[in-house]
């Protein structure tokens, strides 16, 4: 059996593409999205219903939850007002049947792959804000990634394996009780690579293989600038 592990990947239908051929070659047919489906990129609503056809597992990530209390009246987190305005045009452009979708989902997923317990969660959540909104922060803020902070935040955590995101570079940590998986973030780079990883099961046990595949980025930057994404220039100066 194979598990894709995927995060962040911010409306980039390109990058999603890429990854989903790759997986169609490797026959992998279970797959998971930790968060960040939508914002930053100029197709939430392509990633959004990709992920629905192909019968994706989602949890939310912080950007998907400050557009869904946008929607819902309930606010904006102070400290991301200053993606406010992008979050509104996602908010606007968004369609109906994929909020409703979103609204849905769970925050965390767990699964048995053979004996190992699999985790997944967008980013540390402290067990005093597992139900917190996100006008709240309930987003541990991120740290560096090494060994010590992964066990500072997920050392807890009734698991094998945590598979998260949210902090944008790949992160793969193991110690003698649990490994630390952060594929990477599939949509947001500054080179032309779609990253994720795969958990594979067989006889031998369970392994974690991290990969990329390139994506057209130029077809990407191009549908920014196409549809006017607000922010663009300040996330091309950070992210891309």
């Amino acid at each position: 059996m194979k598990l894709a592990i995927l995060t962040d990947i911010h409306g980039n239908a390109q990058a999603l593409d890429a990854v989903f051929k790759q997986l169609d070659v490797e026959r992998v047919t279970d797959v998971w999205s930790l968060g960040d489906m939508i914002a930053m990129g100029p197709d939430s609503n392509e990633v959004m219903a990709r992920l629905l056809d192909r019968g994706v597992r989602m949890i939310t990530g912080n950007h998907d939850e400050a557009v869904l209390s946008l929607l819902e009246g309930k606010g904006h987190p102070a400290s991301y007002a200053h993606t406010r305005p992008h979050h509104e045009w996602v908010a606007r452009t968004l369609r109906p049947e994929y909020a409703d979708v979103l609204f849905q989902l769970p925050r965390t997923m767990h699964q048995k792959l053979g004996k190992e317990r699999v985790y997944g969660i967008h980013y540390h959540i402290p067990v005093t804000k597992r139900e917190a909104s996100i006008v709240e922060d309930p987003f541990h803020e991120i740290v560096e990634a090494t060994l010590p902070n992964m066990q500072h935040l997920y050392g807890d955590y009734e698991a094998d394996i945590i598979c998260f995101g949210h902090h944008h570079p790949v992160h793969s940590f193991e110690d003698e009780t649990k490994r630390y998986l952060n594929p990477g973030a599939l949509g947001v780079a500054k080179d032309d690579l779609a990253r994720y990883g795969i958990l594979s099961l067989d006889e031998s046990g369970l392994s974690i293989a991290l990969k990329a595949v390139p994506y057209d980025k130029r077809a990407f930057l191009e549908r920014m600038e196409r549809y006017d994404v607000p922010q663009r220039d300040v996330m091309y100066r950070l992210f891309y």
